[in-house]
């Protein structure tokens, strides 16, 4: 084995997949690509990393609610350029065409253009490590959608794509119970 950058380190592991995450603050949305994503429970509960460098990060903060939106392959151009721009000074809803629905529990936006939407309210943050703890109060899947292969990135501006899928249900079944995981 080869010794690398400590610094890059973080690539090795941070291949779990790329969403995009709204908020809405007043009567203004706004989108960001976060990529340092964690599922926390079987309930379900997620974490993700930002903090006041995001111009979102405030309307999590007041509103404490959010959507997880996430995309598939054909929109990677667009969340590359959602997490290359500012929603201070740029409306990325117009600028990257998305189009915002209405979500049953919380303002912020679902996007149509994503194979799912995850509403959530922020059940914590964790300042020392900028994560935010979000509780998922409704989720939304596509189903007639062709294309459903995700992003993840790799930290350096490479990004792997989802591809063949291995099931082992019955194998994982046999050895544990029901909705329980090792």
């Amino acid at each position: 084995m080869r010794r690398m950058q400590l610094s890059k380190a973080f690539t090795l592991m941070e291949s779990g997949p790329v969403v995009l995450v709204t908020t809405r603050d007043g009567d203004r949305d706004n989108v960001m690509t976060i990529s340092w994503t964690m599922v926390l429970d079987f309930t379900p509960v997620f974490a993700i990393t930002t903090g006041a460098w995001n111009h979102s990060f405030a309307a999590l903060q007041k509103n404490r609610e959010c959507v997880i939106a996430i995309p598939t392959v054909e929109l990677l151009d667009t969340v590359v350029g959602i997490g290359t721009c500012s929603g201070a000074d740029t409306d990325k809803f117009a600028k990257f065409k998305l189009t915002p629905m209405k979500g049953k529990h919380v303002q912020a936006p679902l996007i149509k253009e994503c194979v799912a939407n995850i509403e959530c309210r922020v059940a914590d943050i964790v300042s020392k490590h900028n994560i935010v703890v979000l509780a998922a109060v409704a989720a939304y899947l596509d189903t007639a959608r062709q294309e459903t292969r995700r992003v993840h990135a790799v930290g350096d501006g490479t990004f792997i794509v989802d591809g063949r899928v291995l099931d082992r249900k019955k194998m994982m079944a046999s050895k544990l119970p029901a909705g329980m995981g090792a």
